[in-house]
């Protein structure tokens, strides 16, 4: 039982050695528009995205995203107030995610972020949940500072809004402005 106890401890402490935490955050934003004959709607989403990790050496990280994001409806009929009036809603963001960076080319780093996302909104009984990669970019601009992107999203997604057979799936690649985030990272 001792030599277990000591092999692990000694595990704990070289991944502890190698391991650097990280704390920053990402904010996005999109509109959307359609002139009459399209609908004549639009909707402007804002996010803004805190997030902490932990890398556990060169190639993998672990680490959470709990956001925000405010969206603003014109035009759209909705369940917030059944009518094609001005609406705003806001929702909250969970995203737990493995980071694999595969390129590693000095300051210059390309990852991929594989977790799961849950999001639930205010006003509306609706919540959406994504699993999938994305892809995304760092670049170290001092020892402590790196300033990183991401791009697009690979999975799958569903929303589920309030009532029955109302549901919207979507399985491929999206990218759309909606998935583009820019941010800063502080590495400890």
């Amino acid at each position: 039982m001792k030599k277990i106890l000591m092999t692990l401890v000694a595990v704990l402490a070289t991944v502890s050695m190698n391991a650097q935490w990280y704390v920053g955050g990402s904010v996005a934003f999109n509109a959307e528009s359609t002139q009459k004959n399209a609908g004549d709607r639009s909707e402007t989403t804002f996010k803004i995205l805190p997030e902490i990790g932990y890398q556990l050496n060169d190639e993998w990280a672990v680490g959470a995203v709990i956001g925000y994001q405010s969206n603003k409806f014109a035009g759209i009929t909705s369940t917030i107030d059944g009518f094609g009036n001005n609406v705003a809603e806001s929702a909250f963001t969970f995203n737990p995610y493995a980071r694999y960076t595969f390129l590693n080319a000095g300051k210059v780093n390309l990852f991929v972020d594989g977790g799961v996302e849950f999001t639930t909104f205010s006003k509306q009984d609706c919540t959406a949940l994504g699993v999938g990669f994305k892809p995304g970019l760092s670049v170290s601009l001092t020892d402590n500072l790196s300033f990183v992107s991401h791009v697009g999203f690979i999975g799958w997604k569903t929303v589920n809004p309030d009532g029955d057979d109302n549901n919207y799936n979507n399985f491929g690649l999206d990218l759309s402005g909606a998935n583009l985030t820019f941010g800063l990272y502080y590495n400890f």
